[in-house]
């Protein structure tokens, strides 16, 4: 097996939905929750109920107990605000974990060319044009995510917030002198 190959099997040990196409992981860079949920278009609270039932969990850091931060990566921030857009078109929060968990299972290479497509009641993944004519013969009206068009969404609304490089030193630093200025 090639470096290559064996990086990309531990990205799908890791649950990641997008491997291809996006940067790669990066342990020391992620967004704090209130910059993700900003980026995906949901309310904190939204964040970490979501977190906290394991349906889009933070893949940088995770909580570890009182006064730790979660630091979301490029990739959840995309998944979150799939989420947010199958909520908007109707489904169920427990359909969208259900189709998370079966895009998860599937080992889709690069969700990127793919479209997610919903009548309101499933959730359908359109790999060509051809699925799409055959769920539109059907007669059922249908929503469509461009998962590429998100990423880019997901992408623009990033590069205007700030990335945040974890070292706890310095954040323990800044935490102790603001307190010896009070």
């Amino acid at each position: 097996m090639t470096e290559l190959s064996q990086n990309d099997d531990s990205r799908y040990d890791l649950g990641l939905l997008f491997t291809d196409g996006l940067p790669d992981l990066d342990d020391a860079n992620g967004y704090r929750g209130a910059v993700a949920a900003r980026a995906a278009g949901i309310t904190y609270r939204q964040l970490d109920y979501w977190a906290r039932t394991a349906l889009v969990e933070p893949t940088v850091r995770g909580a570890a107990g009182s006064g730790s931060q979660r630091l979301y990566g490029f990739r959840d921030i995309l998944v979150l605000k799939l989420v947010k857009r199958l909520l908007d078109t109707g489904i169920s929060l427990q359909q969208i974990r259900t189709a998370i968990n079966q895009l998860r299972e599937s080992g889709i290479n690069d969700l990127a060319q793919t479209t997610l497509m919903s009548d309101g009641a499933s959730v359908y993944l359109c790999t060509s044009n051809d699925e799409v004519i055959d769920l539109v013969s059907r007669g059922q009206g249908v929503f469509g995510i461009a998962v590429g068009k998100v990423l880019r969404e997901v992408e623009n609304s990033l590069v205007e917030l700030d990335s945040v490089v974890m070292d706890p030193a310095d954040e323990l630093a800044a935490r102790r002198a603001a307190r010896k200025a009070v």
